[in-house]
């Protein structure tokens, strides 16, 4: 029953010792199979990975044999609602103390069972070492699992986040998320003789301090993720090892807006392969440098995006729209698209490896690059329902999504994403007023 994952670098693998660092993010993950994709299509090959928080999610879909691609298909199809179980009615009714919000059943018999999770062949890998991150309660440490000794405890364990899910009990030690100790464990890739650090970041790090209950607990995530990575980093740069970062340009976006489904899994997907692409696509031999500007984002500020589906002509076009600053885009109107397109000529699904769009006189031109192939996608905005692809001129037309899923992005309060939300409509409805050059 052993099998080698994807992405490994097997037993006699040469070239540099590299260990791929999953570090957590929430439902937000999901980003991470779109650069595991874009990692697999590189060829770059990895001797050790190591899971924390919601990056447990992905390495054990790995470690089951769950290629990239595949990966893509299952956070796609993944229903994000059953990561909330509550509590059956008897444990209600007998009163609080309540181990935590929400029971682990979700986590159990539907989330891991639907990522295609498989608990006895995550032991069985071969060709690349695996662990997973826990904090050990009454140590208050972070205690890296081995995937041979992995079972269903420890990867429930790791994606137990204290307040929200249940702590595990497991051989008399009560094991729950390490993300409050470590987000990332360095220490133990360097431990096994990392010579490049592969690190993927979703957690946000920037400077914008936000009021709420919600966002103040993700601060507090952020600060002790990102104070123990910089820790960690002093041992690569005493170590010598090369660090490469993929991560987002700007935070992703929070779970609650996955589960309202302001975002969904298929774009984090695309920004993910988007944000990998680019920077396998830069000059990298030397990585980044190993100190606090690694993982820095551009700090957010009011923005839009929007996501829709257009089909015609053979083609099936999933695609985001995205303002992440919306001052400077009505000054200017320009801004970048993620997604996929599925078409006989190109595959299914296949994502965007970069994209971008402005506006001119009325009119929207987004130009689609594939690694190779490239779609010139144009359409009015006093039309915005058609479209028309080159090459070839297929005429597409919008199926699903559109305006409904328009939502703010960068913002700290609902009353500031409704401002900002009214202040592109306005905007969108000037332009579309104007009658497109020919």
């Amino acid at each position: 029953m052993t099998h080698v994952p994807t992405l490994a670098a097997g037993e006699d693998a040469a070239g540099p010792r590299r260990s791929l660092l999953l570090a957590g993010g929430g439902i937000r993950v999901a980003y991470q199979a779109g650069v595991l994709l874009a990692l697999e299509e590189a060829d770059v090959r990895f001797h050790h990975a190591d899971g924390t928080s919601g990056g447990v999610l992905n390495l054990a879909m790995l470690l089951s044999g769950i290629a990239p691609g595949e990966a893509c298909g299952r956070w796609r199809a993944l229903d994000v609602r059953a990561f909330a179980s509550p509590w059956p009615l008897r444990r209600v009714l007998r009163g609080p103390p309540y181990p935590a919000l929400a029971s682990a059943t979700g986590m159990r018999e539907r989330v891991l069972p639907a990522l295609g999770v498989e608990v006895e062949r995550v032991r069985t890998a071969r060709g690349i070492d695996g662990t997973f991150n826990v904090c050990d309660f009454e140590a208050k440490a972070c205690v890296a699992v081995p995937h041979t000794d992995a079972d269903l405890d420890v990867l429930v364990a790791g994606v137990s986040l204290p307040v929200f899910s249940p702590a595990v009990e497991r051989r008399g030690r009560v094991l729950l998320d390490a993300v409050w100790v470590k987000d990332v464990n360095v220490t133990e890739a360097l431990r096994r003789g990392a010579q490049e650090l592969w690190l993927i970041w979703c957690v946000g790090d920037h400077g914008v301090y936000r009021y709420g209950a919600l966002q103040q607990y993700v601060h507090m995530i952020e600060i002790a993720a990102g104070s123990a990575l910089r820790e960690e980093l002093a041992l690569v740069r005493e170590r010598g090892a090369t660090l490469h970062v993929i991560r987002p340009r700007v935070p992703l976006p929070l779970d609650p807006d996955l589960v309202f489904g302001r975002v969904d899994a298929a774009t984090l997907i695309a920004m993910g392969y988007r944000d990998a692409a680019a920077y396998l696509d830069e000059p990298h031999s030397a990585g980044v440098a190993p100190d606090a500007s690694a993982t820095r984002m551009i700090d957010p500020v009011p923005g839009v995006a929007f996501r829709e589906r257009l089909s015609g002509g053979g083609y099936e076009l999933r695609l985001s729209w995205e303002v992440d600053d919306l001052d400077a885009f009505l000054a200017d109107p320009r801004g970048t698209l993620v997604g996929d397109v599925t078409h006989p000529s190109l595959g299914t699904r296949r994502p965007v490896r970069s994209g971008a769009f402005s506006v001119r006189s009325g009119g929207v031109v987004a130009e689609l690059d594939f690694g190779g192939p490239r779609l010139t996608l144009s359409r009015r905005l006093d039309d915005w329902r058609q479209a028309e692809l080159q090459p070839g001129r297929a005429r597409l037309r919008v199926t699903a999504g559109g305006w409904r899923t328009l939502h703010a992005r960068g913002v700290g309060s609902a009353r500031e994403g409704a401002r900002t939300q009214a202040r592109f409509r306005r905007w969108f409805a000037r332009m579309s007023r104007i009658r497109p050059v020919s």
